[in-house]
């Protein structure tokens, strides 16, 4: 007879009853995967590359400035070079002098430039750092072409200026005329000198009055009346009768009209004005 074994076993407790919108803890897993998997996604040497790239400009400018300051000085001296005719190389040198014992790298070189050029003699300067505390500065001078009036200068490209010593440009023609119409009277004074070279005259000056007429004026000292009109007509005419008929008298002559169309009229250093006939071009 089969002895009766009873076994007892406890019961099972069911599984909890889940709350209303709690989130399984199953999901988890599944979402650490999705952001592995855009992380994968990521470019990361170009990332690193470009925050390096962004690093590097940012400290560029700062490490450049902590290198100018450590190695900057004051400007210790400057050298004045360049053919000067109307400055002085000590007054240029006391002019640019306001810059010694400023910063080397600090110092703004066109306002050195700026300051030289108002010079009346200075028509450029060219400024340059030479390492470790000099300045070199090369002054280029206006050429003057001719007086102008008033006691003034003309320079070869038309600028009209007035310096405190316009006398040390030495012998030059006179030019004269409204400081607007400088460029027309430089224009006639150059054709005329030309033509007057080519004949074995001179030329010492030119008026345009502010009416409009000119007067020439040769080296002699003989003063050719143009007038307004046909300029370079009556120019050409008198050239012509001159050669002809006056050459040999040019020492008595004092002035001449031009503004005739079939001749001149001459006027003599002894007041006698006549006519001088026959004169037809």
């Amino acid at each position: 007879m089969f002895d009766q074994i009873l076994i007892r076993s406890r019961p099972v407790p069911s599984d909890p009853p889940g709350r209303r919108n709690a989130t399984p803890l199953e999901t988890e897993p599944g979402r650490f995967r999705l952001l592995v998997a855009v992380l994968a996604t990521v470019p990361w040497g170009q990332v690193v590359i470009g925050a390096g790239i962004v690093l590097l400009a940012a400290l560029v400018p700062w490490g450049t400035g902590q290198v100018l300051a450590t190695m900057d000085r004051q400007v210790m001296a400057i050298d004045i070079t360049g053919d000067l005719v109307g400055e002085s190389r000590v007054a240029l040198e006391r002019s640019a002098g306001q810059w010694v014992g400023r910063s080397f790298f600090a110092t703004d070189l066109s306002d050195v430039k700026a300051g030289l050029e108002q010079r009346p003699w200075v028509e450029s300067a060219a400024v340059k750092r030479v390492w470790p505390d000099r300045l070199a500065i090369e002054v280029r001078e206006k050429k003057p072409l001719a007086y102008w009036s008033d006691g003034r200068l003309v320079s070869r490209s038309g600028e009209v200026f007035a310096p405190p010593n316009p006398e040390v440009a030495g012998r030059l023609p006179l030019l004269s005329g409204p400081d607007d119409r400088v460029m027309d009277v430089i224009r006639m004074a150059r054709s005329m000198s030309a033509t007057l070279t080519e004949h074995g005259l001179g030329f010492a000056g030119l008026s345009l009055e502010q009416r409009g007429a000119w007067t020439l004026t040769l080296a002699n000292g003989i003063e050719v009346v143009l007038g307004r009109d046909q300029v370079s007509e009556r120019f050409e005419r008198f050239v012509t009768v001159y050669q002809q008929r006056l050459v040999s008298r040019a020492s008595e002559v004092k002035r001449v009209d031009a503004r005739y169309s079939n001749g001149v009229a001459v006027k003599w250093k002894s007041d006698a004005a006549v006519a001088d006939s026959g004169k037809n071009t």
